[in-house]
């Protein structure tokens, strides 16, 4: 199975020594997904924390007006799950969705919590991944609230270019809080 890549992120840590890096890896299943296949369903329970091999994951709600919302892109040697589905083991409300074929590796809840008490490095890992998260969601909530449009593409392009060629642009305007149309005439405006 292909975790070199999960190897080396586990590694970049730091605190992991490679006897707890290797009963981690043992833990993790490779899961393939083809283009446009939903890998949870808003009402599902998510049970897994998933680490992106290659593809590219979208996680998405409906909204009132029955549109989709982007709320969250994921690209290769980072994590992926319903975090509050997986947390309070309640049905999630959005839905996660692979852009493309995609390569999941694996770890389900009830492994990774044994995994968790099993050290405090572990521990201290679990708590750092949740920590992540919440900072991720706290500078996307702001940056959508005090940002205009034109500066978060700007920063996306400055920051995240891989964004602009390898997720389709309603999916980009929808993560960025605007309309295709709108988002059409920024990317006019900064060539």
């Amino acid at each position: 199975m292909r975790q070199a890549f999960l190897e080396q992120v586990l590694s970049a840590y730091g605190t992991l020594s490679s006897a707890e890096i290797e009963q981690a890896l043992g833990l993790f299943e490779l899961k393939r997904y083809q283009k446009d296949d939903i890998l949870i369903k808003a009402g599902q329970t998510c049970d897994w924390i998933g680490f992106v091999q290659s593809g590219i994951i979208r996680n998405y709600y409906i909204s009132s007006k029955d549109e989709e919302v982007t709320y969250c892109l994921t690209f290769p040697g980072k994590f992926i799950t319903a975090y509050s589905s997986f947390i309070d083991a309640t049905p999630s409300f959005e839905n996660i969705h692979a852009l493309g074929d995609t390569e999941l590796l694996i770890i389900k809840k009830r492994a990774f919590e044994a995994l968790s008490r099993s050290s405090m490095v572990w521990m201290q890992f679990a708590l750092h991944f949740a920590q992540q998260s919440y900072v991720l969601m706290e500078n996307r909530l702001l940056l959508l609230q005090m940002e205009s449009a034109e500066k978060r593409y700007a920063d996306m392009l400055a920051k995240q270019p891989e964004y602009l060629q390898e997720v389709p642009l309603k999916h980009l305007a929808s993560y960025l809080g605007i309309s295709q149309r709108h988002l059409s005439r920024l990317r006019k405006n900064l060539r």
